[in-house]
């Protein structure tokens, strides 16, 4: 099945889709994968897609942390089918690198992201949806990542924008931000796993009531009801992303991964075989030397009362 949506987005204004200050990766080959993953498009339609890819990726690291910006501010980072392949090729990157162990997806201009273009949608643009493959209307929200993803949300994260922030493993809010089931109004559907994440973040009685009445969710109430992590003052939820994600880097990774493993994957398992799975994650954990490693360094004096530093 598909929606329709249009393309009609100039080359000119893909180019700057995304902003990933990540590891240098192998570039030709994941322009490769995208050609894969933008198959089922027109030829122009995965020419400017590449495009928003190729050009839209700045190879950089910064202590062991991936930045991904969406960067439509004129549109409020409304996501379109360049800028959803390009989300989905940069997390893949970033996951596949041995040199970033955090990610943080953000949104330029003040805005997290205001959901799918729906400008676009009018006008034409086609987009796959469908129950199999990993390529989501919004790009990366079928991604079942190895490293912890933080969402640093200025403004608007509604619709499927809200759906891209429930993906990620933290949010981080600024006070003016406004999360929300916009689409509520304008018969566009919950096809990026939001119908399942709402739930299991805030709670089913919750999550019905925000997608059946499309109302907006402040951000001290998105705090209350386990919406969002933390709430910051605007203007600065990357720098305080940015420190958490630090934080997190600097933790042993191999239990970090694997318990974080272990949480998501119990959703899909009975309480014998979550068990059995969180028991398979923590051997493995133990026999990649990271948990003799640590005892030895706590047996030294490291961490001791509770110190991380």
């Amino acid at each position: 099945m598909e929606l329709a949506w249009n393309e009609r987005c100039p080359v000119r204004d893909c180019s700057a889709v995304t902003r990933t200050h990540a590891p240098a990766l192998n570039l030709q080959g994941r322009y490769r994968s995208l050609c894969r993953h933008l198959s089922t498009l027109t030829p122009v339609e995965a020419k400017r897609g590449a495009h928003a890819w190729r050009d839209g990726f700045n190879p950089s690291v910064r202590d062991r942390v991936a930045v991904v910006t969406i960067e439509r501010p004129q549109h409020r980072n409304a996501v379109d089918q360049p800028t959803a392949q390009a989300l989905l090729l940069a997390f893949k990157s970033f996951d596949a690198s041995d040199e970033a162990s955090v990610g943080i997806l953000t949104g330029a201009g003040g805005a997290f992201c205001s959901g799918a273009d729906l400008k676009a949608l009018a006008a034409g643009e086609r987009r796959p949806v469908r129950p199999d493959g990993e390529f989501a209307p919004m790009g990366p929200t079928r991604l079942r990542l190895t490293k912890p993803v933080i969402a640093a949300i200025e403004g608007p994260a509604v619709a499927g924008g809200m759906e891209l922030a429930l993906w990620c493993d933290l949010r981080i809010a600024g006070r003016s931000a406004v999360f929300g089931i916009f689409n509520r109004r304008f018969g566009v559907p919950l096809v990026d796993l939001g119908t399942i994440r709402l739930p299991r973040i805030i709670g089913h009685g919750r999550a019905l009531e925000l997608i059946l009445t499309g109302r907006p969710v402040h951000a001290e109430e998105a705090l209350a009801i386990g919406l969002v992590n933390a709430v910051v003052e605007d203007g600065t939820t990357l720098e305080h992303a940015l420190t958490w994600a630090r934080n997190i880097s600097a933790f042993p990774q191999n239990a970090l991964r694997n318990d974080r493993m272990s949480v998501i994957e119990q959703w899909d398992l009975g309480e014998a075989g979550a068990i059995e799975n969180e028991i398979r994650h923590g051997l493995a954990t133990i026999q990649s030397g990271e948990t003799s490693l640590g005892s030895s360094r706590f047996a030294t004096g490291v961490g001791r009362h509770g110190l991380f530093d």
